[in-house]
């Protein structure tokens, strides 16, 4: 065999792998347009636009991103990144909400830089309340569970629950009904933009899934 061609098509064919992964992640985690207008966002996240009947999404979720209604998410200090690959994705078939899709829908990609006003917002910070749960909550988040092959949250989501920007969302202070409501999706597959938290999710119980969502509550 000649060494020189083998050496060529191995490299090749490298090439093309670290091509193909490449590309997965790209289509799994779209990068937000380069040129963010935080100001703009604010704006559409305040008022809305009502020529189009798109709501301000202040109502639903909040000053800020603060949400104050236990099954509607907190979105500030949520990565950039984060926030419009979730945009994008109630667009498809991954992540499937009456509300949500509807006005994911009427954004332009420039309309989805809502998404840096709202990581640039600073979180308030909420509260584990079940304390007969804390130390099962606490220990799945740090340690995980073994016996089950469920990793530690920590592992992605970062030992304070502050998330990895384009990757795992901010945890810390997520309101304990919709961390449960989002981790039970999963697991039934009616979330489907994550297959590692569907494999995860379909590993814990009911019990477990209220507990870890009271203990993130409070991770600040």
């Amino acid at each position: 065999m000649n060494r020189a061609f083998s050496v060529k098509s191995l490299l090749v064919a490298v090439l093309a792998i670290s091509a193909g992964v490449v590309s997965a992640f790209a289509a799994e985690h779209p990068a937000a347009p380069a040129k963010a207008d935080a100001a703009k966002g604010a704006t559409l996240y305040a008022d809305g636009d009502n020529a189009r009947g798109l709501p301000a999404c202040v109502s639903c979720h909040g000053a800020s991103g603060n949400s104050t209604i236990a099954t509607n998410p907190k979105l500030s200090g949520q990565p950039e990144s984060y926030i419009y690959k979730q945009l994008n994705n109630f667009t498809g078939p991954e992540r499937n909400n009456p509300v949500m899709t509807t006005y994911a829908k009427m954004l332009s990609d420039d309309e989805k830089n809502i998404s840096a006003y709202l990581s640039s917002q600073a979180p308030k910070a909420g509260a584990a309340k079940n304390k007969d749960t804390i130390e099962l909550g606490k220990k799945i988040y740090r340690g995980g569970i073994a016996d089950k092959k469920v990793p530690a949250c920590a592992s992605c989501h970062g030992p304070a629950g502050g998330g990895l920007p384009a990757l795992y969302p901010r945890l810390a202070g997520q309101h304990q009904d919709y961390t449960t409501a989002q981790l039970t999706a999963f697991r039934a597959d009616g979330r489907k933009n994550s297959p590692e938290m569907s494999i995860i999710a379909k590993r814990l119980s009911d019990d477990e899934i209220k507990a870890v969502a009271d203990y993130v509550a409070g991770l600040k």
